[in-house]
């Protein structure tokens, strides 16, 4: 069994950008276990526990479901938390395409005939840079600081491709690992 998931990832600046963003907060945002900028990406799909053997599957699933699929843009904006700020869980930039949510629908309909069951929850575009070791009440700063940081553009993406990734947990953290790349369309009217 691999844990995997499926994801887009941001260009170099973005990420750097964010990056410097996390630097600044960690010493005002106490008890936050923050993401490694390299494992930082938008998850389409987590799909958990898998079975080896569907690796090959999964990768063939996504090349026909995604190959005719357009390249697009990500804006990554702003700070915000799940579920809330009483109690937050996640820290995330917030992220914008208007071709985000179809990307996601597409890979749920690459892997429904592989038994993955749709999501239920809506899709929220997201990228999580931190997430608090455990509930806790949140400290009024943070409702400052993502005052401060709501409406930040740390700038534009273009997606490319699309990754089926393998996460393997340890203790200082997940290690990912890209099983397959899929490549989008560089038609602009292509689906």
């Amino acid at each position: 069994m691999i844990r995997a998931f499926i994801a887009v990832t941001l260009e170099p600046q973005v990420i750097a950008k964010i990056t410097d963003a996390i630097d600044r907060l960690k010493p005002r945002i106490p008890g936050v276990r923050w993401v490694v900028p390299s494992n930082l990406h938008l998850t389409l799909k987590f799909l958990g526990g898998i079975d080896e053997t569907l690796v090959a599957p999964i990768s063939t699933a996504l090349n026909q479901q995604l190959r005719l699929f357009p390249r697009c843009t990500i804006n990554a904006n702003g700070l915000g938390v799940f579920p809330g700020l009483k109690q937050p869980r996640i820290l995330w930039v917030g992220l914008v395409g208007s071709q985000l949510v179809s990307l996601a629908l597409k890979v749920e309909t690459a892997l429904a005939p592989l038994g993955f069951a749709p999501e239920t929850r809506v899709f929220t575009p997201h990228l999580t840079i931190g997430r608090w070791r455990q509930v806790q009440r949140a400290p009024q700063s943070l409702a400052r600081q993502l005052d401060e940081w709501r409406t930040h553009d740390f700038g534009v993406s273009k997606i490319t491709s699309v990754k089926f990734i393998q996460s393997v947990l340890k203790s200082e953290g997940a290690s990912y690992s890209e099983l397959t790349e899929v490549p989008l369309s560089d038609e602009p009217s292509a689906r």
